[in-house]
């Protein structure tokens, strides 16, 4: 039995139970419950504090992990980092008061500064050579300047709203997050053959996030142009219609490029264009 352990609650647990769900992973919620057993995988689910996840991946305590690159960086745990999971993107930055004159990180040296990732900093800080003093803080780091606790801070920034209304303005971005899976460096056989069935669901799902199918039909004298504009995962499939001169022609598309690639295609002669949601990319 494999043991995962995720975030109890925020928009973290949110986005990891939606993942364990599409990848056929059912799992009651948390609902103060410490651990949840799945109905259709060998797995259970331990339900703790987000920043509690690399030290409990590290002792063994959970196999697997779902947690922010950030809490990995700043706990500095033995654990491995097996993938990026696309989701909980963010980034840690240091940010001073909004009308200070600012001119390079240079600026910090002999600064107090706020943060909840004092070792991350600290190894930001050591690399340019710049010594400040770092005061870690538990939450509302951003209202630490104002209140006279410090004169900057280095937090996480997502938005950059929460910024604004302290009255502060991001200067420099230090480090960039989101949700990975990490695994404990010394697994059994057996476990081991788990987590890569794991991977595989997890990476068919990551890897179709963004992507929508394309059906289309096409003038057969346009195909090559077609195949040329958007090869496709390996190339676009292409069928005959039963209208001589036409054919079917089906792609994956970047979501970001949807838009783009279908007016070209439109310009091609492309007609009776579907554009389907894409639940799983199993290569």
């Amino acid at each position: 039995m494999l043991r995962i352990a995720i975030q109890a609650k925020g928009r973290l647990n949110e986005d990891c139970m939606a993942l364990l769900k599409d990848a056929g992973i059912n799992v009651a919620a948390s609902k103060r419950k410490l651990v949840a057993r799945a109905s259709d995988f060998p797995i259970e689910v331990l339900y703790l504090r987000d920043d509690d996840i690399p030290q409990a991946v590290a002792m063994g305590v959970a196999d697997v992990g779902i947690v922010g690159l950030n809490e990995v960086a700043e706990k500095n745990q033995n654990v491995r980092k097996l993938m990026r999971l696309g989701f909980g993107g963010c980034r840690i930055s240091l940010a001073i008061p909004r009308d200070a004159h600012y001119d390079g990180p240079a600026w910090f040296s002999g600064k107090r500064i706020a943060t909840s990732y004092p070792h991350i900093l600290e190894r930001y800080f050591s690399e340019l050579g710049i010594k400040a003093h770092i005061h870690e803080i538990a939450g509302s780091v951003e209202i630490a300047p104002a209140v006279g606790m410090a004169d900057g801070i280095f937090d996480i920034v997502s938005s950059g709203g929460t910024l604004v209304q302290n009255g502060l303005r991001e200067v420099e971005q230090v480090f960039h997050s989101e949700a990975a899976l990490i695994a404990h460096p010394n697994l059994e056989a057996e476990k081991l053959s788990a987590i890569e069935k794991l991977k595989f669901r997890f990476r068919s799902i990551v890897e179709s996030r963004g992507m929508k199918y394309v059906l289309m039909n096409l003038p057969h004298n346009r195909i090559d142009e077609a195949v040329a504009l958007m090869p496709g995962m390996r190339s676009p499939t292409i069928l005959p219609l039963a209208a001589e001169g036409w054919c079917s022609l089906h792609v994956v598309i970047r979501e970001d490029e949807l838009w783009e690639k279908v007016e070209q295609l439109k310009q091609l002669g492309a007609e009776g264009i579907l554009v389907l949601a894409l639940e799983n990319m199993i290569r």
